[in-house]
């Protein structure tokens, strides 16, 4: 059975699968809309918690990240690893007590205040749908390979399929879902890392492959070690060493800081703390959902340092003619570029873009085909002896079709990819349609609504931001995993400070958390903007601020944020006697009651 066939009956298997699920469980009520009616088993939602914490950016985009950046990748492990740990030891079990299942919930009333929760209604907005956008555009790079389309029109694919099963289930639906997602997303990102770590090292587990020794072509052991033989290879083509980084220490530091902070403050994942029916069912989920992430991140690396090494061994010096079918596929997809400098026909991979910008070709391959039947590119050549443009968020999906594995391989981790980014995209989309059909107008505006009223209108936000996210899958302004990292760092200059000092500091007022909200989400968000749409050509270090990129500028906005909000709250009126009693309260680690939507 050839790829294609195999690639429709596993996606289109999945997809059955996910969509009766969603029919079997869809939500009949608002709380089975917003929080899966509160009765979800440990292990299921740390399945699922797992599913929407490892998105596309987890999936398809870290490892690509990994495989090209080498040592400097490791801040994103460092950071969502971290970041999880965070907020499932210090805050989430707290914000579970204190029974709000939404962010912009708890600090309406931890802030005792409809601006506060207002505010925070438009940092969840800012933060889901930039989180979102990289999630779309994960869908539309699956489905542009294995449906053999254009990247945009995958995007719309995607959108219509998260629209079905997120509108109508909730929840409730959602979470059961998010199970089957999980278990398709690990087996499908895990089977190959375990194939290639036998061919390429001889060990079975790819977390032992990475620091073992290469076999030769006779299948004995070289006596080189994979990264010491990857280190050679690249420096021989002129990048630097894949074992040292060029990030500065500061930098690190930053992006770390507000992977792991913003992890804390996302509220698709701390919503999860709330489809168990008690505070002792949060933790162990979240020791089941901690687990569950394990597997795939100490697997990402091996899975980086495999697709390198045979991406290099496969392309480099290769002649255009005599290329594996899989280059040609990513080609007519969009996401691969190839330009001859020198005309010898032969694919050169060298440190530097072969071109300006990303790949805009003159037409189809059959509009406006090449010499030796390459898709002719539009773009500007650069002067340097680079050659070949690979997209980094192609990496994982095409890393099977690179080490030649069967095709059902192939076909499995197409599924993968799809289940990763719209388990992750369907959770936020959920989020986006509570923070305005909940917080906006049922809490704010129009708490007169009904029940069925309110549930309508989650549904039709929901609709609104599959259109938005659509736009930005369509138009992202960077890889996946860095779109996703600049989520992370609005999460962290927004939430994480008025969260953390809203549950351990009770002379946190609302004029201080509206403040340092502000501050932090304007400063954070401007600075994203000015370095990645107005000024791209000054997104270099000697231009940013104290040497901080975009992708750790949240962890500056988070300081700012701190310092405002704690010296707003000096000099204004502490909060109300029993607000501050609750606070106490909350952090007893006894008894709870349950999540209410009132």
């Amino acid at each position: 059975m050839d790829i294609q066939t195999l690639t429709y009956l596993f996606v289109g298997g999945s997809f059955a699968l996910y969509i009766g699920i969603a029919i079997w469980s869809r939500a009949g009520s608002t709380k089975d809309f917003y929080v899966a009616g509160g009765g979800v088993s440990p292990i299921a939602n740390g399945a699922a918690t797992a599913a929407d914490w490892m998105s596309a950016a987890s999936f398809i985009s870290m490892a690509g990240i990994i495989a090209y950046s080498g040592y400097d990748a490791s801040v994103y492990l460092m950071g969502w690893t971290g970041g999880y740990v965070l907020l499932a030891m210090l805050l989430a079990p707290y914000l579970r007590k204190f029974g709000k299942f939404t962010v912009p919930d708890f600090i309406g009333d931890r802030y005792y205040s409809n601006v506060a929760r207002t505010v925070a209604v438009i940092c969840v907005i800012f933060v889901s749908f930039t989180y979102v956008a990289g999630q779309m555009r994960g869908t539309g790079i699956v489905f542009a390979r294995f449906l053999e389309v254009d990247v945009n029109v995958g995007v719309v694919i995607g959108m219509a399929i998260v629209f079905f099963y997120a509108v109508l289930g909730g929840m409730k639906g959602i979470t059961y879902t998010q199970v089957a997602q999980y278990c398709v997303l690990i087996f499908a990102f895990l089977v190959p890392a375990v194939f290639l770590s036998i061919m390429m090292t001889g060990h079975v587990l790819p977390q032992t492959g990475f620091g073992a020794t290469v076999l030769d072509s006779a299948g004995g052991d070289s006596g080189v070690y994979l990264l010491q033989k990857l280190d050679q290879v690249v420096t021989d083509l002129g990048f630097t060493e894949y074992t040292e980084g060029s990030k500065s220490t500061i930098d690190v530091f930053f992006i770390a800081a507000a992977l792991m902070c913003g992890t804390a403050g996302l509220p698709h994942v701390i919503v999860r703390f709330f489809t168990v029916p008690r505070v002792k069912d949060a933790r162990i989920s979240a020791g089941w959902a901690l687990f569950f992430i394990a597997l795939l991140y100490t697997s990402a690396p091996a899975v980086g340092a495999f697709a390198r090494l045979n991406l290099i061994d496969t392309v480099n010096e290769t002649q255009y003619t005599e290329l594996p079918e899989w280059f040609y596929n990513w080609e007519n997809s969009g996401l691969i570029g190839w330009v001859d400098k020198n005309g010898d026909g032969a694919v050169q991979m060298r440190a530097g873009a072969p071109f300006e910008g990303k790949p805009t070709y003159a037409g189809s391959r059959e509009e406006a085909k090449g010499s030796y039947g390459e898709r002719v590119l539009t773009n500007a050549p650069t002067d340097n002896t680079s050659e070949v443009y690979i997209d980094r968020d192609i990496i994982v999906l095409a890393n099977p079709e690179i080490g030649n594995l069967p095709g059902w391989v192939i076909a499995l981790v197409a599924a993968g990819g799809v289940a990763a980014a719209l388990s992750t995209a369907a959770g936020l989309l959920l989020v986006i349609s509570s923070a305005i059909s909940h917080d906006l107008l049922k809490k704010t505006l129009m708490p007169d609504i009904s029940e069925k009223q309110e549930l309508l209108a989650a549904r039709g936000a929901a609709v609104v931001a599959i259109v938005i996210a659509g736009y930005f899958g369509i138009n992202p302004p960077g890889f996946v995993a860095q779109v996703v990292a600049f989520a992370f760092g609005l999460a962290a200059a927004s939430f994480f400070p008025v969260i953390l000092m809203g549950i351990f500091y009770k002379r946190m007022n609302k004029e201080g958390a509206i403040a340092g909200m502000l501050v932090g989400l304007v400063f954070t968000f401007s600075y994203i903007v000015f370095f990645k749409f107005i000024s791209p050509e000054l997104n270099t270090a000697e231009h940013w601020w104290l040497g901080v990129s975009p992708e750790g500028i949240g962890t500056l906005g988070m300081v700012l944020n701190f310092v405002v909000a704690f010296s707003v709250s000096r000099v204004t009126a502490p909060p109300p006697e029993h607000i501050q009693h609750i606070v106490e309260d909350i952090r007893i680690p006894r008894g709870a009651g349950e999540a209410s939507a009132h």
